[in-house]
């Protein structure tokens, strides 16, 4: 009987410990996703947070927002890890909500200073990603290459961009894990290169893994965003009005003219 209620006891004490786990689990979970919505809040509320100014300060001479979008899975925060960090992990990474990452590069003789957005492609975090598609200059559209559907809502993202996006965002299309074996490929390469082309932006083929075309995919965005600002600044540098200085052996004439008419 003793034996009996001290089977008991112990039962009991593992249920209890199973709902510690559990609601330590959810309380993790409610405070990243609670984090994540307060600074989009203050984002909405301050827009500045959203989308920092691009023009120089002390330590760059450009800020540059990108914002990784793309299907849950194809590797967003992998990538990000990879041009951030130099690193790669094989687990797989859910980014809850939005990450950021910032790297500094050299480009052209200028310092570029890249705050990179990482976004959830979970649905249930779409109206909180969206919110970020207005700051950005940048967007790299990604895919895996390995799964045809993540290709297919690339359509779909596009349309994201079209309506929450500001109209001169650049933009580049990623088809990511070009690593795989070529038995697990569901998406071409010309596939690809034909979809970019349907939308005039550029395309690459990466792999987060191997770290095949990752450098090349940021400098690549970024060196059009910068000549695109560089461009805006040139245009709006204030006009200046020239006054033609008239010939002085014109005026030297016209004088001598003006005296004979006047002694006439």
């Amino acid at each position: 009987m003793e034996e009996r209620r001290r089977g008991g006891d112990r039962e009991a004490d593992d249920d209890k410990g199973k709902a510690r786990s559990c609601n330590l689990s959810l309380l993790f979970h409610y405070f990243s996703l609670g984090f994540v919505c307060s600074f989009f809040l203050l984002s909405t509320l301050f827009p500045s947070m959203a989308a920092p100014p691009a023009r120089a300060r002390a330590d760059y001479d450009y800020l540059i927002k990108l914002l990784l979008i793309g299907d849950s899975g194809v590797g967003k925060s992998c990538l990000l890890l990879r041009f951030s960090d130099g690193s790669f992990t094989t687990s797989f990474i859910t980014t809850i909500g939005i990450d950021f990452k910032i790297r500094t590069i050299e480009l052209d003789g200028k310092r570029i200073k890249l705050q990179i957005w990482d976004t959830a492609g979970q649905e249930r975090f779409r109206t909180i990603t969206t919110a970020y598609y207005r700051g950005a200059m940048g967007i790299l559209l990604v895919y895996d290459v390995t799964d045809e559907s993540s290709f297919n809502n690339i359509r779909n993202w596009i349309r994201n961009i079209e309506q929450h996006a500001s109209d001169n965002v650049n933009k580049i299309l990623v088809g990511n894990k070009a690593d795989m074996d070529e038995s697990k490929r569901a998406v071409p390469t010309s596939k690809g290169q034909a979809l970019a082309d349907e939308y005039g932006i550029k395309f690459f083929e990466t792999s987060a893994k191997t770290n095949l075309n990752v450098e090349e995919v940021f400098f690549s965005i970024a060196r059009d965003i910068k000549q695109r600002l560089a461009d805006t600044d040139s245009k709006t540098e204030p006009q200046t009005i020239k006054i033609n200085q008239p010939d002085q052996g014109a005026g030297a004439a016209q004088a001598a003219q003006r005296s004979a008419c006047c002694g006439s």
